[in-house]
């Protein structure tokens, strides 16, 4: 007759689709509830990933073996394992599993860069961020995911193109960062008019089909707002760490709110606020104006309870011409050396 521990012996055996060990090994078998009368089962389940397709594949296998073993109905509840239970696992994917980026198994630090609306800086902070983890010594990758409003390659200066080896798309990199851009694969800067599932399958690619190699962090420049392809990505990654871009004007801040609250809502923290376009300082006098206002990115970094990792200035890069990368700041720039401080700051924070 079946009783709770056949069962828990026979589901145990089954593998959590995403961690690739048993459900005994991760202690993902929460509770059994036998009925014997009715020769019902009920289980409560915890996964690396809830609501996908490898849920359900799992689902009808759990059906299937519970069956096998005596019972004539079963119910079935899912929920997501703990982040504490996840980092048990960390940085144990084998070979081939640490080739797909979206296996909790991966240690890579994911860093979203968001804002609530376009035209606060986000893909300059994304670029300048990158670039600084990079000069700090950091393995860097970074996704160019704003696919209405791509921008990445044309601000670092990039002029080649992706390479396919071996079916595996080889990033292109740039002042240590290797990067992937819907830029790469449209015609003479045409618009993108696809609708969002389309798009998923393009982000999906971006993770998957991309020979990223050993990464510290992935940053992730994210479109604007909290828009489909912005939510398609906070449920594609296993977990993310974010920032939020605003400038000091209250609008600015206000609806740069939203995008935190989404972050908070797909179970992903926020590493802090950037306030970017804080004041222009004149060259001639040294002084400051807040062309702006004021505050914004205090307000927000209270408002989403996390801290205001640093203010950026208007200001422009310098350019060269034998190195042409009109949105990167030179490391001796002072914009350069504050976007150096918000990286050290991100690496103390994450402990990478």
């Amino acid at each position: 007759m079946i009783n709770e521990q056949i069962v828990r012996d026979v589901v145990g055996e089954l593998k959590d689709p995403f961690l690739h060990r048993t459900l005994a090994e991760t202690d993902g078998v929460i509770s059994v509830s036998v009925k014997p009368e009715k020769k019902h089962v009920s289980v409560k389940l915890a996964i690396a990933k809830v609501n996908t397709a490898e849920q359900m594949s799992l689902q009808m296998k759990v059906v299937e073996v519970i069956k096998a073993a005596g019972a004539e109905s079963v119910g079935i509840r899912f929920e997501q394992l703990p982040p504490t239970a996840l980092e048990k696992f960390r940085g144990t994917a084998t070979e081939a599993e640490a080739q797909d980026l979206l296996s909790p198994l991966n240690n890579i630090e994911f860093i979203s860069i968001a804002s609530g609306k376009g035209g606060v800086g986000k893909s300059t902070v994304s670029v300048n961020l990158a670039v600084s983890l990079a000069r700090l010594g950091k393995k860097v990758g970074l996704i160019d995911a704003d696919i209405y409003g791509f921008s990445v390659p044309d601000m670092m200066g990039i002029t080649e193109l992706p390479v396919i080896k071996e079916n595996r798309i080889i990033p292109v990199e740039r002042f240590g960062v290797k990067v992937i851009s819907m830029g790469f694969f449209v015609e003479d800067n045409a618009p993108v008019v696809w609708r969002g599932p389309m798009l998923g399958k393009v982000l999906d690619q971006f993770f998957r089909d991309v020979d990223w190699g050993p990464l510290d962090y992935l940053i992730l420049d994210l479109p604007p707002g909290t828009g489909d392809v912005a939510l398609d990505i906070h449920q594609m990654i296993p977990s993310s760490k974010e920032v939020v871009v605003t400038t000091p004007h209250p609008t600015a801040a206000f609806v740069a709110a939203r995008a935190g609250a989404m972050a908070l809502q797909t179970d992903h923290s926020i590493l802090g606020v950037i306030e970017n376009m804080a004041w222009f300082e004149s060259k001639t006098t040294g002084e400051k104006e807040y062309v702006f206002g004021q505050g914004g990115g205090t307000r927000l970094a209270e408002e989403l309870r996390t801290e205001l990792l640093g203010q950026i200035p208007l200001g422009q890069p310098d350019w060269s011409e034998t190195d042409f990368a009109p949105s990167v700041y030179a490391q001796d720039h002072p914009i350069g050396q504050t976007y150096a401080e918000i990286a050290q700051a991100i690496i103390d924070k994450t402990q990478k």
